[in-house]
């Protein structure tokens, strides 16, 4: 036949409560720094741990689009002729390009002699550089 366990009796709750708040006692007189250890350095060089990195998340982009050419990049003289009577109806006399060292292509008009460009100044630069 097994042994019947005996009945603890039921501990009353000041006493719960007095050894709790011991407990508590003992823990903020020891502190939490106590046990902290040494850390063993094995090499002589310090490294600097890598902080977490995170990317950011911009509420609108800081920057605007950049600008987009909206000329023909592959258009040879005769187009670039044509392109200035369409839109201006000025009259070329040669047409000067040049290759730029970041690649870019630029072409100088040089205008008819007969032609006075200040009269239209206005009226070419909203041609060109408006656009």
């Amino acid at each position: 036949m097994a042994l019947k366990a005996k009945k603890e009796a039921p501990v009353p709750p000041k006493a719960v409560a007095k050894t709790k708040a011991l407990k508590a006692k003992k823990a903020v007189l020891k502190g939490i720094h106590s046990s902290h250890k040494k850390k063993i350095r094995m090499s002589l060089t310090f490294r600097q741990p890598k902080t977490l990195r995170l990317q950011r998340h911009p509420k609108y982009p800081r920057k605007s689009t950049p600008r987009r050419n909206k000329l023909d990049h592959y258009a040879n003289k005769h187009q670039i002729t044509q392109a200035v009577k369409k839109l201006c109806d000025i009259d070329v006399a040669k047409v000067n390009t040049f290759l730029r060292p970041d690649g870019e292509e630029k072409a100088y008009v040089p205008l008819v002699p007969d032609y006075d460009a200040l009269d239209d100044y206005g009226y070419i630069e909203e041609c060109f550089v408006n656009k």
